[in-house]
C-alpha cells in the first residue's frame, strides 16, 4: 500500500528565484527572440537618430545653429557611410516563388507574349498542332494578364471562351470556334492547320485591341 502524499511530495506551484531565472534564460534562447532582435545596422540608424532628436532639441546660442547642424550632418552621413562599410547593405528578404498557373490541365509558367512567340515558331516550322494550342493558351494567358477572367486550374476551353465572351462579346463566335480547334488538337488527336493557326491567331490579336466590359470568373 502506497503511503499518502504529503503537501511536501506536491511540487511547488511557484518556481523559486533561481528556476524562474532559469526558465526565463530558457525562454529567451528561443530563435525567435534572436529574430526579432534589432540588426547592427539597426542600432546605428537609431543611434543617428536619437543624435539629431538631441541635437535639434536643444536651444544654441548665437549664430551657432547653422554651423552646428552642417556639421551633424556631416558626421551623419560618416556614420551612415561607415555602417554599411561594415554591416553592408540591408538584405531583403526572399520572396516566396509564385504559383504555377494551371491552363486547362497543364502547367504554364510562360508569359502571353512567350506563347505567342512559341507558337509563331511552331507554325513557321509546320508543327501545327502545336502552334494552334499555344496561341490559344496565350489567348487565355493574356485574359489572365490582363485581370479579364480569373481561371480556375480545373476550368475547360470551352468555360473560359464563354467567360471570355462576357468582356468581348464582339469576339463570342470567334471564341466559340478556336475553343472547338484547340479540342480537335488537344484532346481529339485531330491535326492542326494553318486555317486554324489563323482563326486563333485573329481571335487573340482582336482581343488584344479590345477593351473589355467586365471581369469574369470561369467556372471550375
Amino acid at each position: 500500500m502506497r503511503p499518502p502524499l504529503t503537501l511536501t511530495a506536491v511540487p511547488p506551484l511557484l518556481p523559486d528565484r533561481d528556476e524562474a531565472r532559469e526558465w526565463a534564460e530558457r525562454e529567451l534562447s528561443d530563435p525567435a527572440y534572436r529574430i526579432a532582435e534589432p540588426t547592427p545596422l539597426d542600432r546605428a540608424a537609431r543611434a543617428v537618430v536619437d543624435f539629431f532628436t538631441d541635437l535639434f532639441s536643444t536651444p544654441l546660442d548665437g549664430g551657432l545653429g547653422p554651423t552646428v547642424a552642417l556639421v551633424a550632418a556631416i558626421v551623419a552621413v560618416l556614420l551612415i557611410g561607415a555602417a554599411f562599410a561594415v554591416w553592408g547593405m540591408p538584405r531583403r528578404r526572399p520572396r516566396a516563388p509564385a504559383a504555377p498557373t494551371i491552363l486547362f490541365g497543364e502547367r504554364e509558367d510562360r508569359s502571353a507574349d512567350d506563347l505567342r512567340r512559341a507558337a509563331e515558331e511552331g507554325a513557321r516550322a509546320g508543327d501545327f498542332d502545336a502552334a494552334v494550342v499555344l496561341r490559344f493558351r496565350a489567348l487565355a494567358r493574356a485574359c489572365l494578364e490582363r485581370g479579364v477572367v480569373d481561371l480556375p486550374p480545373g476550368a475547360t476551353v470551352h468555360a473560359f471562351a464563354r467567360a471570355a465572351s462576357a468582356s468581348f462579346p464582339a469576339s463570342r463566335e470567334g471564341l466559340d470556334r478556336v475553343a472547338d480547334d484547340f479540342d480537335d488538337v488537344r484532346y481529339l488527336r485531330k491535326p492542326g492547320s494553318a486555317e486554324a493557326y489563323r482563326r486563333v491567331s485573329e481571335v487573340d490579336d482582336e482581343i488584344r485591341r479590345a477593351t473589355p466590359r467586365t471581369a469574369a470568373v470561369v467556372p471550375a
